[in-house]
């Protein structure tokens, strides 16, 4: 039974009805010319008879009661494919509108304990000759980079090919230590935990005393920092990624820059309809994914950076220059540190959520951040399911206490996909930030 890292037990010991912590991914695919009435339905027939789990899919937590106050991995070895994978049907006329609803609320559902901690839900009835697959997995689990690659593993660049392989099922080319992360050498540990001392002596020059990096709880007050529910509302949305870059090039900015002045200008707007756009600037939370090459051995691996949102600016030239300058620091912070540095340096900002889950902590203490913001990359050409090519791939993420709103941004031939991810009671009109998304793309390229 190997122990879980704290890095993946914080999100187990955190978790409560009211607040899941659970990512989810929505996938969009065309049926394939010739699919009979019935292609949905063989469609899940068949995933229920892939029975050959990859072995992360089949750990589900243990403790900390009989473990000595550790959580550990223990394997289901009667795991019960028919619970973890299901099939849904929407009601006419079988819009996306009708779609998101379903998954707001499969999103606000806990996951069981006793069990694995995933589920997928095979969607029927969409209009326009498509289906849809739903699944969430535990952060604990999986991170949103590990989750993404996970799903790449079933699908293919060839529409030919007919294999309705699900992603939780162990490919045969992989061998079974592929589920488990590779350690670092005990030198190598060692080095890290001895350069923590000179690490955070460096992270608090740059961030307290030089402040060129955005300070924790320099975040304004808003309504997006309140108590939540466990109801979940979910919008998504995608916008050609030319567009973006083509803003980044002309701006000296990158891809995830103009992204986040994208959520700058909609929040902004959204805010000032609601008559609540604090006076100060929204500071979002980034995530940095620590990982390289192609690791699906699940777990997380995140950094964490603060970045000004700029709210308190007009212009959106403006707004995205102050973003690219925060970014730029923020990420200087870190530059040279190794992985295990970078994640007990990220702990300072991200420790807030934690206190957060005391009762009343978040109406007495001022928010370290208003939101998280994630970009995770991508497949970039088109790829099909047992001939079902996808046309869309949209995170689904978690609201913390406190943290009312998450965005989540993933990439897909060509096209940047929005998912955002709401408490269903103190977010307002959620659907209305896309359209301020759209909007504030058009104005970021008439204003660079």
């Amino acid at each position: 039974m190997p122990l879980m890292p704290v890095t993946e037990s914080m999100f187990l010991l955190g978790e409560s009805r009211e607040h899941p912590l659970h990512v989810g991914g929505l996938q969009l695919f065309e049926l394939p010319e010739g699919a009979g009435p019935d292609y949905v339905g063989e469609l899940h027939r068949a995933l229920l008879a892939a029975d050959d789990i990859h072995p992360l899919l089949r750990r589900r937590p243990r403790g900390p009661v009989s473990t000595v106050g550790q959580w550990v991995w223990t394997d289901d070895d009667r795991l019960d494919l028919d619970y973890h994978v299901r099939l849904s049907a929407l009601p006419t006329p079988g819009r996306v509108r009708e779609l998101l609803e379903l998954v707001s609320r499969l999103h606000g559902s806990l996951l069981d304990r006793h069990r694995p901690l995933w589920e997928a839900h095979l969607v029927e009835g969409l209009r326009d000759n498509r289906f849809a697959l739903y699944t969430k997995a535990h952060h604990a689990l999986l991170d949103g980079v590990s989750a993404l690659r996970l799903l790449q593993r079933s699908l293919t660049t060839d529409p030919a090919v007919r294999d309705p392989r699900p992603p939780w099922a162990n490919r045969e080319d992989e061998r079974p230590e592929v589920a488990t992360r590779p350690r670092a050498g005990v030198g190598a540990v060692l080095r890290d935990i001895a350069g923590l001392g000179p690490a955070f002596a460096r992270y608090a020059n740059e961030v307290f005393r030089a402040q060129t990096a955005t300070l924790p709880f320099a975040a304004p007050r808003s309504i997006l920092n309140v108590p939540i529910t466990g109801a979940r509302r979910f919008a998504a949305q995608g916008w050609p990624l030319a567009r973006v870059r083509a803003v980044g090039e002309k701006a000296g900015a990158t891809v995830n820059d103009v992204m986040l002045a994208m959520c700058a200008g909609a929040l902004r707007r959204y805010l000032l309809e609601l008559d609540a756009l604090p006076e100060r600037p929204l500071v979002a939370a980034v995530p940095m994914s620590l990982r390289g090459g192609d690791d699906s051995a699940g777990g997380n691996a995140l950094g964490m950076i603060l970045c000004t949102l700029a709210t308190d600016l007009a212009d959106p030239a403006d707004r995205l220059a102050a973003i690219t300058e925060s970014t730029r620091s923020g990420k200087d912070v870190y530059r040279g540190m190794s992985q295990l540095q970078v994640t007990a340096l990220s702990a300072i900002p991200f420790a807030p959520l934690a206190l957060g889950l005391l009762p009343g902590a978040v109406r007495l203490t001022p928010p370290a951040f208003n939101l998280m913001i994630s970009n995770v990359p991508g497949p970039t050409e088109p790829l099909y399911w047992n001939g079902a090519r996808m046309l869309g791939v949209y995170p689904v993420s978690i609201p913390y206490e406190g943290q009312a709103l998450n965005i989540t941004v993933t990439s897909y031939n060509g096209s940047l996909e929005f998912g955002l991810t709401g408490c269903r009671r103190t977010v307002p009109h959620l659907q209305r930030l896309l359209t301020h998304l759209d909007t504030e793309l058009a104005d970021l390229e008439s204003a660079v």
